[in-house]
């Protein structure tokens, strides 16, 4: 016997009426899930981006925290370390200028002090040696290059962005100017008021002006040296040493590289007794400057622009 086929699926008009109603509402609600779905989507990987960024800012601003504090561990102990060191030498420095004044006051003569201090003090002994290196170094450039140093020298002082003297001193004959403004009083090889000649020259300036350095130079000494009252020398290189006297008080220090213009000392209300100021009708301060070379006093006139009268300028 065969088998009896199955009742047909028997659907009611009513039933295929609420199928169509279903499908038709459907494909009308649909589309708005999927957008808002969609949506939702992007707003929560825009979410995700935002929460990974603040991650990243966070982790930056830790790393910037730690390494702000590493820095400031870091200066600190610079700080510690900068202290110690000015402790150091400043002790260095005040040991240094009570031998260079032990040395000044055992010195017979100028050219035993210098001598004593160049050999001895250990900053004024290196400051020696640059200025010697210095020295050495113009010495090997070519003529070419001298000839433009000594045009440059011949239109104006050097350029004051240095640690050494940029030229020869020789090469700075008529451009300087003299380190405190007032009347020449004496000339090297007049009479000196002890029946010898003047090694250098005197002026005679207003009370309490500015001494200024005339050239780029190392300071040999900074201090009393007998007659003399407060002195400072200056090495210029080129075999050259300049001797200033007469001052109140004097504010640089030995083995300090000093510009042109740099202020050195402070002239005094009226003049200071010294051997250098004999028979001089003034009561003005009195400002004494000696130039001397390989150990010998020597004529500065040649070196002064002008006339050899007025106030060291403070730029080049």
């Amino acid at each position: 016997m065969g088998r009896n086929p199955p009742p047909a699926l028997l659907i009611s008009p009513e039933d295929a009426l609420a199928s169509v109603r279903t499908a038709i509402l459907l494909g009308a609600v649909v589309p708005g899930v999927r957008h808002e779905t969609e949506k939702l989507a992007a707003d929560l990987a825009e979410l995700l981006r935002l929460r990974m960024e603040g991650q990243k800012e966070t982790e930056t601003l830790v790393a910037t925290i730690a390494s702000r504090q590493q820095e400031e561990r870091r200066m600190d102990m610079l700080l510690v370390e900068n202290d110690r060191l000015s402790r150091q030498n400043s002790l260095e420095l005040a040991t240094e200028k009570r031998r260079a004044e032990e040395l000044a006051a055992r010195a017979s003569s100028m050219e035993g002090l210098i001598a004593s201090l160049e050999t001895e003090i250990r900053s004024v002994r290196e400051a020696t040696e640059k200025a010697r290196a210095e020295e050495d170094r113009l010495r090997r450039l070519s003529d070419e290059q001298r000839q433009r140093a000594r045009d440059l020298a011949a239109s104006s002082l050097p350029d004051k962005n240095r640690i050494a003297p940029a030229y020869v001193f020789s090469d700075l004959k008529h451009k300087l100017e003299l380190p405190a403004a007032g009347e020449i009083l004496r000339q090297f090889g007049d009479p000196d008021g002890t029946g010898h000649e003047a090694k250098g020259m005197v002026i005679a300036s207003e009370p309490g002006p500015l001494v200024t350095a005339p050239a780029d130079g190392w300071v040999v000494y900074a201090g009393e040296f007998r007659s003399y009252g407060q002195m400072i020398i200056l090495n210029t290189g080129d075999g050259y040493h300049m001797v200033l006297s007469g001052m109140d008080r004097v504010s640089t220090g030995q083995g300090k590289f000093v510009l042109s213009g740099e202020p050195l000392a402070v002239m005094g209300e009226k003049r200071v007794a010294s051997a250098t100021a004999l028979a001089l009708e003034t009561d003005r301060p009195t400002l004494y400057i000696e130039f001397r070379k390989d150990g010998k006093p020597v004529d500065s006139r040649e070196w002064w622009t002008g006339s050899g009268s007025g106030k060291a300028q403070n730029d080049s």
